[in-house]
């Protein structure tokens, strides 16, 4: 074994507890999804509240990887600082592909959930000072689906009312093209990281599952599954 693939495989173990965290956040998002198929499905009125979440949570997401990507704790993980500015540039427009999902259901974006405001009041409170803790974030939010593939296939092919003009970013961020989770879980292993960090990218996931699941809960809720 080379002396770099055991440095990566050093590295990776450190980040157990991240991944941990993630296989977590994966298994109670596909209980939640199963919930969903149980209580009548991804009806319209569902389908527009989780495009307008995703549009108001990913709306000027490159603003927290460009500030990450320029902080002095990267000035020696070039590899992690170039990967998060491509991520960004992939990221930034995304939300616009919620927004014409949308129009093409008839609709536009609903106000910003108090939820969404909360995560962005939190992480830009941190992002500067301990962009760890983003990353983490980052980390959950970019694996979610890796247990529900299936299921959300089959959620939905049993919604009439999604179709190929309609559904580009849930497509797309099923990650088969694109495959963000793996690649962010491969930077960080790829990346010489203290314990400080790790700590921080834990605390991230962690304070993500609280935060996305209280989402999830508006979007596909009682409040969310009936108009």
């Amino acid at each position: 074994m080379s002396v770099e693939l055991k440095l990566v495989k050093q590295q990776a173990a450190g980040l157990d507890g991240l991944h941990l965290r993630v296989r977590t956040a994966q298994k109670e998002f596909h209980a939640r999804l199963l919930e969903v198929e149980r209580t009548g499905g991804l009806t319209p009125h569902r389908y527009a509240r989780f495009l307008s979440m995703q549009y108001h949570l990913t709306r000027g997401v490159q603003r927290h990887f460009y500030c990450i990507a320029g902080n002095e704790d990267l000035a020696s993980r070039r590899g992690l600082r170039k990967f998060l500015v491509e991520f960004a540039n992939e990221e930034e427009l995304h939300f616009q592909i919620a927004e014409r999902d949308l129009l093409a259901m008839g609709e536009k974006p609903l106000p910003r959930p108090l939820d969404v405001s909360l995560w962005w009041a939190y992480f830009d409170s941190i992002v500067a000072t301990r962009p760890f803790v983003r990353l983490g974030a980052t980390a959950i939010l970019e694996n979610l689906s890796g247990q529900s593939q299936e299921l959300i296939s089959r959620i939905m092919s049993n919604a009439p009312h999604i179709n190929q003009a309609n559904s580009r970013f849930i497509v797309i961020h099923r990650h088969d093209k694109l495959p963000h989770g793996d690649q962010v879980l491969e930077a960080l292993a790829s990346t010489s990281l203290e314990p400080r960090h790790t700590a921080d990218l834990e605390e991230g996931a962690e304070t993500a599952m609280v935060l996305y699941f209280r989402l999830a809960d508006w979007a596909f809720g009682p409040q969310g599954g009936n108009p």
